[in-house]
C-alpha cells in the first residue's frame, strides 16, 4: 500500500484500505504496522507498506542498494563521516526524526548538523536497511536500528538476486491476474532492475511452466499469466459481472500505478492532478476515481474540512459514456445509471463517516444534468 504526505482528505494508505472494508479504525493499522510489525515500510513501486512475511525478499533489496544504488557514490565519499554519526546517534538515543538532528552537534564535537545530508543519510540507511521506520508521529518518520524495530529482519537469510526477480515478476502477476510485459514492468516498478531487468527471471519462469502465454480477445500482443492462476481467471470468465459495489480509490492506490494499463482496460485516463499546476488542472486537486460495478465511471475531486465536519466534493466528473447512457469502451453491456448514482451517494456517505464528516456537499457535477439525481441519491443515503 503507497504512503503519500497529502492530507486533504486523509492519508492515501488509509483511503486505500476503506476503499475496499468501509470505515475502520486507523490507530488499528497502525498498530499493525509499527507495534506488531506486520507490515513494514519500504521502498516498493514508491514508499510503501509492505507484508513482514515478504522480509526475506525485500531484505535482498536492502543488500543490494548498498552496492548497486543509483547516483550515491559522489555523495557517499564525501559524507561517509556524517553517516557513521547520524547512525551512531541513533544507536545511542533510540527512534530519532529528522528534525531531531537539527541543533545537534556532531557527534559531540564542533560544528552544527547540516539538514541536507543528515536528511540524505537517513534515507541511505534505510533503504540500504542499517536503519528501519520505527514509527511516526504526525506523519513524521522515526527511524531506529533494523535489529531494535524489526530482530526478525536483520535476522532473516536474504534470497538470492535472481530469486528476487523471479518473485517481483510472480508478486506483479498475481497481482495483476494477466499482464502484457509492458504491464509487467510497468506495474511494481524498481528502479535497480533496469531496462529488460525481468526479462531473464520471465524466460526461466516460462520455460520452468510457472508462467503461461494466454490470449486476449482484441489484443495483438501476447499476454501473460501464472499457470496457477488459471483456474481463477477461468471462474472471473463465468460470472455475470466482473465484480459489484462501488467505491472511491485513492490517486495511490495500486490499480491506479501503471496509468497506460488502466487506459487500455478501462478506458479511464487518469493523472494524479496534485502534481499539476493549478490552471492546466482538468479534474481538480485530489481526484478519486469512481469505481462502479468493475468499470471507472467519473471521478470526485474531495476535500473533508474537519473543522466544520463536512466532507466536500468540490467536483463531481463523469465519464462521456456514462454521461450518456452508453456502453463502456471495453464492454458490451451497459451500466444501470440510477444504480451506480446511489452506489455513488453510499460511498459519499461512507467516506464522510470515515473523515469524520457528519455532511456531505456538492458543489459542480459534470454534466449537470446528473447533479439533481446524484443529489436525491445523496439525500437519501
Amino acid at each position: 500500500m503507497q504512503l503519500d504526505s497529502i492530507n486533504v482528505l486523509d492519508r492515501a494508505h488509509y483511503l486505500t484500505l476503506w476503499s475496499r472494508f468501509g470505515p475502520y479504525e486507523r490507530a488499528r493499522l497502525d498498530r499493525l504496522v509499527y507495534r506488531r510489525r506486520l507490515l513494514f515500510e519500504y521502498w516498493a513501486h514508491a514508499a510503501c507498506l509492505v507484508p513482514t512475511s515478504m522480509l526475506p525478499w525485500w531484505r535482498r533489496a536492502m543488500l543490494d542498494y548498498r552496492v548497486r544504488h543509483t547516483g550515491w557514490s559522489d555523495w557517499l565519499r564525501r559524507n561517509a563521516r556524517t553517516l557513521r554519526q547520524v547512525r551512531d546517534a541513533i544507536a545511542r538515543n533510540g527512534p530519532m526524526a529528522n528534525a531531531d538532528f537539527e541543533g545537534r552537534r556532531a557527534g559531540g564535537g564542533a560544528g552544527w548538523w547540516n539538514w541536507k545530508p543528515v536528511q540524505h543519510a537517513l534515507h541511505y540507511l534505510w533503504m540500504s536497511g542499517a536503519l528501519a521506520i520505527h514509527s511516526r508521529r504526525h506523519f513524521h518518520k522515526r527511524f531506529d536500528l533494523l535489529e531494535r524495530a524489526m530482530p526478525a529482519a536483520a535476522a532473516a537469510d536474504a534470497v538470492t538476486s535472481d530469486e528476487f526477480r523471479r518473485w517481483h515478476v510472480e508478486r506483479a502477476l498475481h497481482a495483476m491476474g494477466a499482464a502484457t510485459l509492458t504491464d509487467v514492468a510497468g506495474y511494481l516498478t524498481f528502479p535497480r532492475f533496469g531496462p529488460g531487468g525481468r526479462r531473464p527471471a520471465l524466460a526461466a519462469m516460462r520455460a520452468s511452466g510457472q508462467v503461461t502465454e494466454i490470449e486476449v480477445e482484441g489484443s495483438r500482443v501476447p499476454w501473460l499469466a501464472l499457470a496457477r492462476d488459471l483456474p481463477a481467471l477461468a471462474r472471473a470468465a463465468r460470472r455475470p459481472a466482473p465484480s459489484q459495489g462501488t467505491t472511491l480509490l485513492s490517486p495511490f492506490d495500486s490499480l491506479l500505478w501503471y496509468r497506460d494499463r488502466v487506459a487500455r482496460l478501462f478506458g479511464f485516463d487518469y493523472r494524479i492532478q496534485v502534481y499539476t499546476p493549478g490552471p492546466k488542472r482538468l479534474h481538480g486537486y485530489y481526484t478519486l476515481p469512481i469505481l462502479h460495478d468493475g468499470h471507472l465511471i467519473g471521478r470526485v475531486d474531495a476535500k473533508a474540512h474537519r473543522a466544520e465536519g463536512r466532507l466536500e466534493a468540490r467536483g463531481v466528473h463523469f465519464e462521456p459514456w456514462f454521461a450518456a447512457g452508453r456502453t463502456p469502451p471495453t464492454e458490451r453491456a451497459a451500466v444501470d445509471r440510477e444504480a451506480a448514482l446511489a452506489g455513488l451517494a453510499d460511498a459519499l456517505g461512507s467516506l464522510a463517516t470515515f473523515v469524520g464528516a457528519s455532511e456531505v456537499t456538492i458543489d459542480r457535477v459534470t454534466p449537470g444534468r446528473l447533479r439533481p439525481p446524484l443529489a436525491r441519491a445523496l439525500r437519501g443515503t
